[in-house]
């Protein structure tokens, strides 16, 4: 597929979508916002791909919407943006496979709330982050007042968004924002680095622990619970768990499928 916002690259199990509006500051507009729900729905059949890494290249992630285009919309406009924003970042967060996001520079408002729903965030140490959108007279729109919070807990949310303050990259990991913060020139190496780490464990047993994380955490407790038992069982019927316990007990190295 070609895309106008986007770039999409895979080899040996590594997706990368690579945001494509420099001169926009990879701001997220309707077009890039549906071109990322259209790959995702693409992706998500995929069989081939392990792990998806989402960047927006070495000067920055993405800043922000396209306020612009969005300054005379309507109520009613608002609303369906925002509609399909919430179904375009849900579908990315419930992706199949483990995904990344491999942030340089600002990444802030629908930037920032793209970045939640990956599952890791390695930031470089220029990376700054923020959802700036109540000094704008509005509110953090696709999902970010839910994953915010449940990422970072309430209080310190509630500061960035109430403040619209935007935090360094140092602090978005002491937050628990960021899972790893390295040298700005070094974060894509990173990123690949952590995917190949990711792509030499059994697939289907990755889907399984994202499905039970995910469904406790958009859920409830009792959900997640749930989900568990489910997908705990279900791993029995895979044949990567007769290899990989086999492998356990002869002392030697996995040979993983994902089946």
């Amino acid at each position: 597929m070609e895309f106008k916002n986007l770039i999409y690259e895979q080899e040996n199990g590594l997706g990368i979508i690579t945001l494509n509006r420099p001169k926009a500051f990879n701001a997220l507009n309707e077009d890039l916002t549906f071109e990322l729900g259209e790959l995702a729905s693409v992706l998500n059949g995929n069989q081939d791909l392990r792990v998806l890494i989402i960047t927006g290249g070495s000067r920055v992630f993405a800043a922000g919407a396209d306020i612009i285009g969005m300054m005379n919309a309507s109520v009613m406009d608002a609303y369906r943006q925002v509609v399909v924003g919430h179904r375009v970042f849900d579908r990315l967060e419930n992706l199949q496979f483990p995904t990344i996001a491999a942030i340089n520079g600002p990444c802030l408002g629908g930037g920032c709330e793209l970045s939640m729903c990956c599952d890791f965030r390695i930031a470089g140490e220029g990376a700054v982050f923020g959802l700036p959108e109540v000094s704008l007279g509005i509110i953090p729109g696709c999902g970010g007042t839910q994953r915010l919070a449940k990422l970072i807990g309430q209080a310190r949310a509630k500061e960035m968004i109430y403040l619209c303050d935007t935090i360094k990259a140092s602090k978005a990991l002491e937050y628990g924002l960021v899972n790893k913060v390295v040298a700005d020139e070094l974060v894509m190496e990173e990123a690949k680095a952590f995917a190949v780490r990711l792509i030499q464990k059994p697939g289907v047993a990755l889907r399984f622990a994202k499905e039970a994380v995910n469904c406790g955490v958009q859920y409830d407790f009792s959900s997640g619970k749930g989900m568990e038992l489910s997908r705990f069982s279900m791993a029995f019927s895979t044949e990567d768990q007769k290899e990989g316990m086999k492998a356990f007990a002869e002392k030697r190295k996995a040979q993983y499928k994902n089946k």
